[in-house]
C-alpha cells in the first residue's frame, strides 16, 4: 500500500463527507431545529468529551460499553466521548438550568461517536439532533415529543413515515409482578425483543399465553390496544397501557395521515427508558430515522427528575429525503465588480469568481460545476460545450 493511498483511509465506521451531501446534512438539521424551535425549545451545545464519571452515570450507565475514553492531561482524571448527547442535555437541565422553571424545553444538534456500529447502522460516527422535554410526567409531554420528532422530519421532507409506539418496561414489570426471578425476567425480555415465541413459550411457565399475548399485540395501534386490553393484566401494567393509549390518541388526532403503530415488547435501544417511548421508520430507508421516549434525569440538583425527548439520526435522515437539486451556481468571468457579485448573491445566486482572466468564461463555467455564467451584464446558461 503506497503512502498516499495509506493517508486516505479511515478507520471502519467513519466516513468523509462531501459536497453537496455536508451542505444538504447542514440545511437539514438548521431546518429540523427551527421547527423545533417555533415550539418553544431552546438550543444548548454541550461539550464533545466529558468527565467520564459524569457522562456515564445514570441513563448513560447503559452507553459505557459504546464509548471512547481516553485520559485528561490537565486533570489526570478518564474523560469519555459522547455515544449520545440526551444524557449531556439531562446534566445540564439539573445542573446549570436546575433552577429554570419547568417545564424545560431544549434541543441540540451535534457528532457522536460509538465504538462499535450496529448492523442496521455499521456508521461509528454521525450527527444527532434532538429535544428534551423534563419536568412534567404526562401524556401530553409523551405526545407532545412523538409529534414534535414527527411533525420535524415531515417538514424536511421525509415521505411515508411511521411511528412505532413501545412500553420498553412492560415485560420486565409484568415479569417481576407474576413472582419471576431477575435471571428469568431479563431472559423472557430479551426472548420477547427478539420475537422468538418458543423462548418465551420454553420461559413463561404457567404465564406463557399472556406473554404470547403480549407478543401478539404488536400491530397497527388500534388492533394492538384492542389485543392487549383483551389480556389479563395487572393494573400497573393496565395504567401503562392507558398512558400509552392516550399518547397515541392525541398523536393521531394531531397527524392523521402518520402510520402508527405499536409494539409493546421492543426494548433493544430504549435500555434507559422508563415509559411510553417510540422510534421512527420511514418505508425503504435502513435503520431509524430516530428514536424517543420517558426517561428519569439524573443530574445536580434534580436527580430523578421526569423527562421525555428524542433523538433523530442524520445519516438515516438523509438517506430518507429525495436528493436535492444544488444551488443555481453562477460564474463571474475576471473583473467583475464587488458590488455586483454581492447583488447577485442576494438575488439568490451562488458566485463562483475567476481569479484570472480566461479565455472562454462559458467552459471554464462548465469546468468549475457552474449552470451559468455572467456575460455582457446576464447570467446566461454555461451549457455543455457541444
Amino acid at each position: 500500500m503506497n503512502e498516499t493511498v495509506h493517508k486516505a483511509l479511515l478507520p471502519a465506521g467513519l466516513e468523509d463527507v462531501l459536497p453537496p451531501a455536508a451542505e444538504a446534512e447542514a440545511r437539514t438539521v438548521a431546518r429540523l431545529l427551527d421547527v423545533v424551535g417555533a415550539h418553544g425549545y431552546e438550543r444548548v451545545k454541550p461539550p464533545l468529551i466529558e468527565f467520564e464519571d459524569a457522562l456515564l452515570s445514570g441513563p448513560g450507565a447503559t452507553l459505557a460499553a459504546q464509548s471512547f475514553r481516553l485520559m485528561d492531561p490537565v486533570s489526570r482524571h478518564m474523560l469519555a466521548v459522547r455515544p449520545d448527547m440526551t444524557t449531556q442535555v439531562a446534566r445540564i437541565a439539573g445542573s446549570r438550568l436546575a433552577r429554570a422553571p419547568r417545564p424545560l424545553r431544549l434541543c441540540y444538534s451535534g457528532q457522536i461517536l460509538r465504538v462499535a456500529g450496529t448492523q442496521m447502522r455499521p456508521e461509528r460516527q454521525f450527527t444527532q439532533a434532538g429535544a428534551e422535554l423534563i419536568g412534567p410526567d404526562c401524556a401530553e409531554a409523551d405526545a407532545e415529543v412523538a409529534m414534535l420528532a414527527a411533525e420535524a422530519l415531515i417538514d424536511v421532507g421525509v415521505q411515508r413515515l411511521a411511528l412505532d409506539l413501545n412500553l420498553p418496561p412492560l415485560t420486565g414489570a409484568l415479569a417481576e409482578a407474576l413472582g419471576f426471578d431477575a435471571e428469568t425476567c431479563g431472559a423472557l425480555r430479551r426472548a420477547l425483543d427478539r420475537k422468538d415465541a418458543a423462548a418465551v413459550t420454553e420461559l413463561g411457565g404457567a404465564h406463557t399465553d399472556l406473554f404470547l399475548g403480549l407478543l401478539r399485540a404488536a400491530g397497527p395501534a388500534e388492533t394492538a390496544l384492542a389485543r392487549l386490553r383483551a389480556l389479563d393484566l395487572p393494573d400497573a401494567a393496565r395504567r401503562e397501557i392507558d398512558r400509552l393509549d392516550a399518547v397515541q390518541a392525541q398523536v393521531r388526532a394531531a397527524l392523521p395521515d402518520l402510520n402508527v403503530t405499536v409494539d409493546p415488547v421492543e426494548h433493544r435501544g430504549f435500555e434507559y427508558q422508563s415509559g411510553v417511548s417510540f422510534t421512527l421508520y420511514a418505508a425503504g430507508v435502513r435503520g431509524e430515522l430516530g428514536r424517543g421516549g420517558r426517561y428519569t434525569a439524573d443530574g445536580g440538583e434534580r436527580a430523578g427528575e421526569p423527562a421525555t425527548g428524542f433523538t433523530l439520526f442524520l445519516d438515516s435522515v438523509m438517506r430518507a429525503l429525495p436528493q436535492a437539486a444544488g444551488a443555481a451556481r453562477l460564474y463571474l468571468p475576471h473583473g467583475t465588480g464587488r458590488e455586483k457579485a454581492r447583488a447577485l448573491r442576494e438575488a439568490g445566486w451562488v458566485t463562483v469568481a475567476a481569479l484570472a482572466p480566461e479565455a472562454d468564461p462559458a467552459a471554464e463555467a462548465r469546468r468549475l460545476g457552474c449552470g451559468h455564467v455572467w456575460l455582457d451584464g446576464t447570467a446566461v446558461p454555461a451549457g455543455d460545450g457541444s
